[in-house]
């Protein structure tokens, strides 16, 4: 969810487990990992789905993103 003064102004639906890892990159980027071993991006702008990631054999439990814009992961 997105929040702002106390209230949630949007919902980042779409994975099919529970979100373990979250990141937000420098340009806004949200990137959420899962139990069901997916990667969600999203525009941090207006909350819109930019493309599911997949290749994960187990819980995304970690996200980092790096100055240089790269996504890094781990399960």
């Amino acid at each position: 969810r997105v929040w702002r003064g106390g209230k949630v102004i949007r919902r980042l639906g779409g994975h099919d487990n529970w979100v373990y890892a979250l990141a937000v990159g420098p340009d806004g980027t949200v990137y959420s990992g899962s139990y069901d071993t997916t990667i969600r991006v999203w525009s941090g702008e207006d909350g819109t789905h930019i493309r599911t990631l997949s290749g994960h054999d187990d819980t995304v439990w970690a996200l980092a993103v790096g100055l240089n814009h790269k996504l890094y992961s781990g399960s």
